[in-house]
């Protein structure tokens, strides 16, 4: 069972986090460097380009890469911090073993690859092949998730493998599928300056996104109106031309309204709807009801704000449609997303020179990482794993026989249900922490403690990995060479820059070095990383996600390739849809009428006020990295309750005191912030802590029905005073500025 050898208060002295602040060295001058490698950030999926400065093989600074043309030098918080944990002392640096009543032992690799083979040979041999549960990372690169994927399924034979993207933005992959036929952001963000109009949907971008931020600010620079949508007044709105307080989960109602109004006055684009669409007539009729007064009900918003986006949106002759985790965070979120996509179809602004629509994509590797067959219903090239002729293809690349192919898993949240009904015994998982990243925590904790064997590979311990039996060391971002893919589809190079410390291996040599204990090492034999980039090259080719065409070189030459990239002679494709042509067989992007929905839980009288969670500029995901830098724990040292001073008042909460945040799963104590720019019956707790400061104890694992995403965005809650838990749960005061 994968409890927890010895209380976390030990495992935590032992292997962190520990908030450190020195990079090799010091800051004090430490010479020129022996070399300055250009690669790239390991945190969110804008990937910015970064020049890291090595010393005695040591990393130790960083210089901006001006020349790299997404960011052009510039980088955030975390962007410039990222270097600070090369030289961690919380490195795992050797296998571990679980000693019970003691902790973890180190062994050597040998014996860890045995132990971990063996375990995952007695389960599956019990329990059956899918008995054996396999979860990756969208922060692993296109050449790892591509080897998680066949790992699983040709060395494992289970159906049942996921990753942490699940969390991040596969409602918006669906989405796109659906009415325009492929997942990816349809345009460059070089088109972002272009447009008249941009609307920004559930999406904090100074914070989430910082590097956006110059994209949006060079299009008002050139006279573009923003428009923003969230329940929050978050940076970006502050300066917005026009903010819409959406209550959490009615945006369906906002996008449905301005496309009604648009409607009545002839701000659609009729000629390209009949030539390249199919499905208007019913979402015409669809739309009827959602008049600006009924959809504001649903928004909780004036009618007039709504008439006013369509006011901005319909006329203008180009714009843009950004949306992040706060419209597809949701029970609904597929059908959020497919609401906003409509906007920018019905006027006919997709495919062109600054007019179009993406994701902002949360996790390093997001878009690359679902692409190469890591997500239970995929395969590499974003095939789909149930289509006779992808899987043919496939196997053809693998060597195996078709049938043997395992068909469609489950997703991650429902990977640990099914832990939790004992139908899954074995979890083997690279970089998920899902202890602070899944809902209803203490669920997740319960189906931890009920496997027969967790092994796990990271680079630092993380609160999940505390329960593991075998704890693999592996890489950090600059310890591999490798391809991620950013969030506006662009491929690029991750060069190794020095070696993982210690014993510590590159992660695709972990799951080479298994897959030769278990008996498949002949499908296995790569020399790197290019290699295996090779061989996802064939798998991928005439795919959605065709990388045919990319290699290293092109990569480098060009600062990266955009797919689809069929041959080596394409030049990659950076404005998905031009000239109307979607990537549906007709040709034809497919209108998907959708209708409002109350989310899984609403507020009542036991618990009146919606909780929504979300990020903060210092911390990235579960806080992993970032709660080791001592620069970002000093900006945000710890979660806090934002809340509206008129929900203050009628609570009797001051600015700073302890309040209690209670859901009907669970409750954490954080101190209040009262603001302004948050809706009065919201409260907003970030998510990137653990245990009792865990925002993910009180969230609900309510799935959107298509994506498989949690609700994380709203739930019901009550919140109190609770000034007399302060000691109990060792709160510090909150930093204002860091926060906020």
């Amino acid at each position: 069972m994968a409890k927890l050898p010895i209380a976390s208060e030990r495992l935590i002295d032992e292997f962190g986090p520990h908030p450190y602040s020195l990079p090799p060295g010091g800051f004090s001058a430490v010479g020129e460097p022996d070399r300055v490698v250009e690669t790239h950030c390991c945190f969110c999926g804008q990937q910015c380009g970064i020049k890291l400065k090595v010393k005695d093989e040591k990393i130790v600074g960083f210089e901006p890469w001006e020349e790299f043309p997404f960011n052009q030098g510039k980088l955030c918080p975390k962007g410039v911090k990222r270097y600070m944990q090369d030289e961690h002392p919380d490195r795992l640096k050797t296998p571990l073993v679980r000693a019970e009543g003691r902790g973890f032992s180190p062994i050597g690799w040998s014996e860890a690859f045995d132990r971990v083979a063996q375990a995952l040979r007695r389960v599956q041999e019990a329990h059956g092949p899918d008995s054996v549960a396999v979860l990756g990372g969208a922060s692993l690169t296109n050449e790892k998730a591509y080897l998680v994927g066949k790992f699983a399924r040709v060395v494992l034979g289970t159906a049942n493998v996921d990753y942490n993207g699940r969390l991040c933005m596969v409602s918006a992959a669906a989405a796109s599928k659906k009415v325009l036929g492929i997942d990816r952001a349809a345009n460059p963000w070089s088109d972002i300056p272009k447009a008249e109009v941009i609307l920004i949907a559930g999406a904090n971008v100074a914070e989430c996104a910082p590097i956006t931020t110059d994209y949006l600010w060079r299009a008002r620079e050139n006279g573009a109106k923003i428009i923003v949508l969230d329940p929050r007044m978050t940076p970006i709105a502050r300066t917005a031309d026009l903010y819409i307080p959406v209550r959490s989960g009615g945006d369906i109602g906002v996008f449905n309204g301005m496309l009604h109004v648009m409607l009545e006055r002839g701000w659609i684009d009729r000629s390209f709807i009949a030539e390249h669409t199919t499905g208007f007539s019913e979402l015409e009729r669809v739309l009827a009801k959602y008049t600006p007064e009924y959809a504001g009900k649903i928004a909780g918003i004036p009618p007039k704000l709504i008439i006013r986006a369509a006011e901005l949106w319909g006329p203008a002759k180009s714009s843009f449609l950004l949306h992040a985790r706060g419209i597809e965070h949701h029970s609904k979120g597929v059908d959020n997303c497919i609401a906003a996509i409509h906007l920018c179809v019905a006027t006919g602004r997709i495919g062109k020179e600054g007019s179009g629509y993406a994701m902002i994509t949360g996790q390093g590797n997001g878009q690359g990482g679902r692409e190469q067959g890591q997500k239970c219903d995929q395969l590499p090239g974003a095939r789909d794993i149930e289509n006779p002729e992808h899987r043919k293809h496939i196997a053809s690349v693998w060597g195996i026989d078709e049938k043997t192919l395992p068909g469609k898993g489950i997703s991650a949240m429902e990977i640990f249900e099914a832990i939790h009904a004992g139908k899954i015994k074995g979890l083997f998982s690279l970089c998920f922490n899902p202890m602070v990243s899944l809902p209803n925590q203490g669920f997740i904790r319960e189906a931890l403690e009920k496997l027969e064997f967790f092994g796990a590979v990271d680079f630092f311990m993380s609160e999940t990995t505390r329960h593991a039996d075998i704890l693999l060391p592996g890489s950090l971002m600059e310890e591999d060479t490798g391809t991620t893919t950013n969030v506006e589809g662009r491929v690029i190079l991750h060069k190794k820059v020095v070696d993982p410390p210690g014993e510590a291996r590159q992660d695709w040599r972990i799951l080479c070095g298994l897959a030769e204990r278990l008996g498949q090492g002949e499908k296995f034999r790569y020399g790197s990383p290019q290699e295996i980039f090779e061989e996802l090259r064939v798998a991928s080719k005439g795919g959605i996600a065709d990388y045919a065409g990319i290699t290293y070189e092109k990569i480098e030459k060009n600062h990266g390739v955009f797919w689809p990239c069929p041959s080596e002679d394409h030049p990659g494709t950076p404005r998905l849809y031009e000239g109307g042509i979607f990537g549906h067989a007709d040709k034809k992007a497919h209108f998907q009428p959708v209708e409002w929905r109350p989310a899984a839980e609403e507020p009542d009288e036991e618990y009146p006020i919606v909780l929504t969670t979300g990020r903060v500029v210092a911390h990235y995901l579960s806080g992993n990295q970032t709660r080791r830098i001592g620069g970002l724990v000093r900006q945000t040292p710890d979660p806090y309750c934002e809340m509206h001073p008129r929900l203050a008042q009628k609570l009797g909460v001051s600015d700073g005191e302890p309040v209690e945040v209670e859901s009907r799963r669970g409750s954490l104590v954080v101190r209040a912030m009262i603001v302004n720019t948050i809706r009065p019956d919201t409260v907003f707790v970030p998510y990137h802590w653990p245990d009792e400061r865990a925002a993910n104890r009180c969230t609900i694992p309510a799935l959107d029905p298509v994506s498989k995403i949690p609700e994380y965005k709203i739930c019901a809650v009550r919140v109190r005073r609770a000034a007399d838990q302060t000691d109990a749960r060792g709160l510090r005061p909150t930093s204002r500025e860091g926060a906020r």
